[in-house]
């Protein structure tokens, strides 16, 4: 049965659309055809990761909001983008870089529902193994969809006491939501950490489980969002840690 993963944070800046980008890569790496819809309208931005230049983007998300287009006629095929080690697809539905739509969106707004019925046709139409949804930070009506909808939570957050206050928020939310799933990633943890401290202070403040704690990376702040990092760097201890997330939903 195809999977839903949604990948969150309270806040920006946490790391969350690399996060989903490198998990989409490991799982179409193993040969799964992988979907990921950036439903961060208002400052989107995965797409730079999986080299999409905007001129190739005719349709968006936005689009198919907006009636403009059936959701699939956003989905480009940017697998050849990563290289020749993915067996898989990755389908990417990027939302638009344009001014004037970006302000469309927070003058007029749009429907909601819409999402639900395109993340399913999504997955029925390119026959999806996993649809990656990385979305908006914080909590608002798009994000609780969302949420509602997925087979798995990924929640990435930082070692930090706002982000500690903001996931309480979002980890409570989905709870009411009756996620099946629900894990955390703590990511850009300070090398002079405990990972085993951090890990257990984290599951003992929110009371779930922390699927990996990812370590700051030089590597990663040197890449600058120019790439996909497990593709980049394949041997790099922390692509064994992201590996072991996917272990969670692939039991």
């Amino acid at each position: 049965m195809p999977k839903v993963i949604s990948v969150h944070s309270f806040r920006g800046g946490t790391g969350k659309s690399n996060t989903t980008a490198n998990i989409a890569a490991l799982l179409a790496e193993q040969g799964m055809r992988v979907g990921v819809v950036d439903t961060d309208i208002l400052s989107p931005g995965i797409h730079v990761l999986f080299g999409l230049v905007e001129e190739k983007m005719v349709h968006s998300l936005n689009d198919y909001l907006w009636g403009s287009c059936n959701v699939e006629d956003a989905a480009l095929d940017i697998t050849a983008n990563l290289g020749d080690a993915i067996k898989g697809k990755i389908y990417l539905i990027p939302s638009s870089m344009k001014t004037g739509d970006i302000a469309r969106i927070l003058r007029e707004g749009y429907d909601v529902g819409l999402l639900n019925d395109g993340y399913e046709r999504l997955i029925k139409q390119l026959n999806l193994d996993f649809l990656l949804i990385d979305t908006h930070p914080g909590l608002n009506e798009e994000t609780l969809l969302s949420i509602a909808i997925s087979d798995v939570l990924i929640i990435v957050m930082r070692p930090d006491a706002q982000d500690f206050q903001g996931t309480a928020v979002t980890v409570e939310v989905a709870r009411q939501l009756s996620v099946p799933l629900m894990l955390l990633v703590v990511n850009k943890t300070p090398q002079i950490f405990d990972s085993q401290m951090v890990k257990k202070r984290v599951e003992n403040s929110l009371r779930c489980e922390v699927a990996a704690i990812l370590p700051h990376s030089d590597e990663m702040m040197a890449l600058a969002s120019e790439g996909v990092f497990v593709m980049k760097y394949p041997d790099h201890p922390m692509v064994r840690m992201l590996k072991k997330v996917l272990d969670y939903f692939q039991k």
